[in-house]
């Protein structure tokens, strides 16, 4: 009798926008490094590949909704 092994390796790493800067804008909400919600950044790895995908797609549009002056100073 053959014993089976899973050869698939570790699970891929999940995509994230991250860039350690964790400070969270109180007049919008967003992190100011990666322009997510705080409930987004605590449910990211709970989240479907369709979900994170749908979010960072929506990034870039939200630096907008962030004064410039705070962008500044990261």
């Amino acid at each position: 009798m053959s014993v089976s092994h899973d050869t698939a390796g570790p699970p891929a790493p999940i995509k994230t926008p991250c860039i350690k800067v964790c400070v969270v804008d109180g007049e919008s909400g967003l992190c100011l490094g990666c322009f997510r919600k705080l409930g987004e950044v605590a449910a990211w790895s709970r989240f479907t590949d369709a979900e994170r995908d749908a979010i960072l797609a929506a990034l870039p549009d939200r630096r907008a909704l962030i004064r410039p002056e705070k962008l500044a100073l990261f």
